[in-house]
């Protein structure tokens, strides 16, 4: 089915998602909107997330959409749910798939989640690695100062180096072995986290796990482009700032200037 998979983000962190998902079904058109007008999600209530998250959602599939992928933590966090009962499409978050890779990947039965005040607040990950496994311990930490960070391209600088340390030092003394990276944005500086940390644990990429989900999903369901080359359109309610270059060059993603457009603002 040649329609597009719909992807959004309240920013350009849900970038992340949409590489994992170009490297990982080639042939599929996306088109992404990043809300970058209200950007950040993360300090908002549950309510306006979900309206927002509708907002955006439902447009995208007045304009054709096979499939809704929502590409930020916080709203999948807070507004799944409601998509899925609003939407006429499939709706996938990036929540359960990390969840799914964390139980997999964890040996000592201890699992770190790093992300944004509003997703570790909704106790969303917590839930889901209870859920499927009832025994398992869990370390929250909120990384309120990252994705600001991030946004100004400071992948590998001594300030964000500073800040994980700060962050991740009651980590040492834990014997989790599995480290969920909560945010889109996060993978971006998977690296600078490893070091932070100062010893191996696995990382969980939620970006590359709901790639993996949406092929999945899109087999399932008779959805798949088949054969052929796809196509990327971004679109922004606000224009980004430098963030798009150094992150679009990260994680290889080269599209035109005419396949970037601009989108009216959706409200306050």
């Amino acid at each position: 089915m040649r329609a597009p998979i719909a992807v959004f983000d309240s920013g350009v962190g849900g970038l992340t998602v949409v590489g994992a998902l170009r490297r990982e079904l080639p042939a599929e058109a996306i088109v992404y909107l990043g809300d970058t007008a209200r950007v950040p999600y993360g300090g908002k209530s549950q309510k306006t997330i979900e309206r927002y998250s509708e907002e955006i959602a439902s447009m995208m599939v007045s304009e054709g959409a096979k499939m809704v992928v929502v590409a930020c933590n916080t709203a999948s966090a807070l507004a799944l749910a409601h998509l899925r009962d609003v939407l006429p499409v499939p709706v996938e978050g990036v929540i359960d798939p990390g969840v799914r890779a964390a139980i997999a990947a964890t040996k000592s039965g201890h699992v770190a989640v790093i992300g944004t005040k509003a997703t570790v607040g909704s106790g969303a990950y917590e839930r889901g690695l209870r859920a499927a496994c009832p025994d398992i311990r869990v370390t929250s930490i909120a990384c309120p100062l990252l994705v600001p960070l991030i946004e100004e391209g400071m992948f590998e600088d001594e300030v964000t180096d500073a800040v994980l340390r700060r962050y991740l030092s009651p980590l040492r003394e834990t014997d989790a072995d599995t480290i969920v990276l909560g945010c889109t944005h996060y993978p971006l500086v998977a690296e600078a986290i490893g070091k932070a940390l100062g010893y191996e644990l696995a990382l969980v990429d939620s970006a590359a796990n709901c790639a993996s989900a949406v092929a999945r999903r899109l087999a399932s369901e008779g959805l798949l482009a088949g054969d052929g080359e796809g196509s990327l359109d971004l679109g922004f309610t606000d224009p980004p700032d430098r963030f798009l270059g150094v992150a679009g060059r990260a994680l290889g993603l080269a599209t035109a200037p005419a396949a970037i457009r601009a989108v009216p603002p959706l409200g306050s």
